[in-house]
């Protein structure tokens, strides 16, 4: 109960709470619970003592050398808001060193502190003020997205407050001196949004082979995030912070945007509990190094403490074995497999005479080919060659990849002879693992999902504009950086899919996306991805598959031999 704030308030301000509690709330009953404090914390007398020792029960006083709005902010932050309460270090009696930035004490308030396992970072040091008072009002601004415990903070309370005392809060805010340990703070955004430098290591890196695996579908590969969705990591306040509390918090347990009026939508991601001690350490590191201005290390030992602190739990109870790319880097053909791999993340812009459209491999397999029930490459090499229904024939892993170009990128074959076809192949058989064609692999595939549903496709129009258009667009045109660089593939247009790809079919796209989609919304690993009902899942998938989008020229060639399926686009 942050009492020592209070006493700062005025007798107006007092009086108005007291009232507005008494008579501005319905009453209800509830009875009261039983304390649940262990001695000696349960004596009230105690509370005396420490007052005697650590209380300031003085009102605030105007210092008159500033204006109105500066002593506004002040007399909030100090007193109503109780910022300290989190933000001051503590004594050895847990009372905060500082009530406010007088005297030789004040250099300790708002300096930070570790709070429940999140960090609470310095106040002293912040951006602009404009800056400053989107975040009290949105939970988001250019450098940062709120999270733990501040972001209940935001949505119960400062995105309540009147614009007027949000600026005289950063005001005030703005004023203090960096404290000791503060580095200084970025005044203007520290990356555009549009493609920055890729940073070093990203691809020669088990740190940065994890980032890219599990970090860089919602921050990019660049770091830069997606605007008004996916915090950015360059200048990111947490990021920066020599006290990776929070960083290594959110990893284990997870993280969700704070709800307000600006952003009704809440985003998430999901527990990294999965990987180990070491793994995780690897990738934050990496991410600490490329765009943390080089905060000190954090050593596995860390991330075990924490895990420990915090009881974080793997909760994913799949048996599929997530492979780690990191691990490419001990193989003899290590740069070959890179290249496999960074040809499914990045086909347009590595094969550009191969792709027709705006889509890559990980449009489908995400995550590279590493997600259960998302199009895993796992164990697949093993089953091929095989017999494909559509084709009417026996048909190898080349031949796959060849109609994964041809359709559902809406352009032309790549040689099998090709560097870089040996290269998608062997990153496929790295995959197969112990694989043999009569196992069966778990999370192989997309699932299916109940062809007796019946669609209703204009359930699928609402569906799609409130759970998927954010990402895919209005009109299902995706959404691009500025400089035309694609974030999210467009669904239906010349952008597109064609008619012959897999994705066209209704039940195949329903049963990828009930189980895939969206992202940054379940608390599923890795992605937070899926959520929607079955029906759900098939009114949007009847929705978005017909929708215009490019023929296929040998559309007249497909099931030569067997039933065509009843929902296929042709």
């Amino acid at each position: 109960m942050p009492y020592p704030s209070y006493a700062k308030m005025n007798d107006d301000d007092m009086r108005a709470l007291y009232t507005f509690l008494m008579k501005g709330l319905e009453p209800v009953y509830q009875p009261n619970k039983s304390a649940q404090m262990k001695f000696p914390f349960n004596q009230r007398w105690g509370m005396s003592l420490w007052n005697w020792t650590f209380l300031d029960a003085t009102t605030y006083k105007t210092t008159p050398a500033r204006d109105a709005v500066w002593n506004r902010g002040a007399y909030l932050v100090q007193g109503l808001w109780h910022c300290g309460a989190c933000h001051t270090p503590r004594g050895l009696g847990f009372q905060e060193k500082a009530m406010g930035n007088e005297g030789n004490s004040g250099k300790y308030f708002l300096a930070g502190e570790t709070v429940e396992g999140w960090r609470a970072l310095s106040l002293r040091n912040l951006w602009t003020v404009e800056d400053t008072a989107l975040l009290l009002k949105t939970g988001q601004n250019a450098f940062a997205t709120a999270a733990g415990n501040m972001a209940d903070v935001i949505h119960n309370s400062t995105q309540h407050i009147s614009d007027s005392d949000l600026t005289a809060i950063a005001t005030y805010l703005k004023s203090l001196p960096p404290g000791e340990n503060d580095l200084p703070m970025p005044s203007v955004p520290p990356m555009p949004v549009i493609a920055a430098k890729l940073p070093g290591g990203l691809f020669t890196t088990r740190g940065g082979l994890g980032y890219v695996q599990f970090c860089s579908d919602c921050h990019r590969q660049d770091g830069a995030g997606v605007q008004q969705i996916f915090p950015t990591l360059a200048g990111n306040p947490t990021l920066m912070s020599n006290e990776p509390s929070t960083l290594i918090h959110i990893m284990l347990t997870g993280w969700k945007t704070a709800q307000t009026a600006a952003h009704k939508r809440v985003w998430s991601m999901p527990s990294f509990a999965k990987l180990g001690d070491q793994e995780l350490a690897e990738i934050i590191n990496f991410a600490r190094a490329s765009w943390g201005r080089n905060a000190k290390p954090v050593a596995s030992s860390d991330v075990k403490t924490m895990r420990d602190d915090l009881e974080a739990k793997d909760i994913d109870q799949s048996k599929f074995v997530t492979p780690r790319l990191a691990d490419i880097l001990s193989r003899s053909n290590a740069g070959q497999l890179v290249r496999g791999m960074r040809l499914n993340l990045e086909t347009k812009s590595l094969l550009p005479q191969q792709v027709g459209n705006e889509l890559s491999c990980t449009s489908c397999h995400l995550n590279a080919g590493t997600v259960a029930d998302g199009s895993p490459y796992v164990g697949i090499s093993a089953f091929f060659p095989s017999y494909a229904p559509r084709a009417g024939r026996m048909i190898t892993l080349e031949d796959r990849i060849n109609g994964c170009f041809r359709r559902s990128m809406n352009g032309t074959p790549l040689s099998v002879e090709s560097a870089d076809m040996k290269a998608m192949v062997a990153y496929f058989d790295w995959m197969k693992r112990e694989t043999k064609p009569e196992d069966k692999v778990a999370g192989r595939g997309v699932g299916k999902v109940d062809m007796a549903i019946k669609p209703d496709m204009d359930n699928g129009r609402r569906v799609y504009d409130v759970q998927c258009a954010v990402c895919h667009g209005n009109n299902g045109e995706g959404i691009k950086r500025t400089n035309g660089q694609t974030i999210y593939p467009p669904l239906w247009g010349e952008k597109s899919f064609n008619i012959g790809a897999g994705m066209a079919r209704t039940y195949t796209a329903a049963a990828f996306v009930k189980r895939n989609m969206p992202i940054g919304f379940h608390s599923k690993f890795p992605l937070d991805q899926g959520g929607l009902t079955d029906q759900e899942a098939v009114d949007v998938a009847e929705y978005f598959t017909h929708q215009p989008r490019p023929d296929f020229p040998d559309k007249s060639k497909d099931w030569p031999k067997d039933k065509k399926p009843v929902d296929a686009r042709h």
